[in-house]
């Protein structure tokens, strides 16, 4: 490391009168603002889900707005009752 980027993260030369120097403030306030930059967008996205629908659940909410028909909704219904009731060893 140089004497200046030492200088800069840490005061080891005594430059600053045993100050840790601005290179620490600005690495910490990066990883700070990065931090909730990141937990903001985390929660946009949709965060923790408190609620987690069931595969029927969501068949069925879409076939009631119209995102499927009537015969796709019996066949994805068919194949989760197919996958569900199969042994699991």
């Amino acid at each position: 490391m140089t004497s200046l980027a030492t200088a800069v993260l840490a005061d080891s030369l005594g430059w600053h009168h045993n100050d840790i120097g601005i290179g620490w403030m600005v690495v910490m306030m990066v990883i700070f603002w990065g931090a909730v930059i990141a937990l903001v967008a985390w929660l946009v996205r949709g965060g923790v889900s408190a609620r987690s629908e069931p595969p029927q659940e969501v068949l069925r909410r879409r076939l009631a707005d119209g995102s499927i028909s009537v015969e796709e909704y019996e066949q994805r219904r068919a194949a989760l009752e197919s996958s569900t009731a199969a042994p699991t060893t």
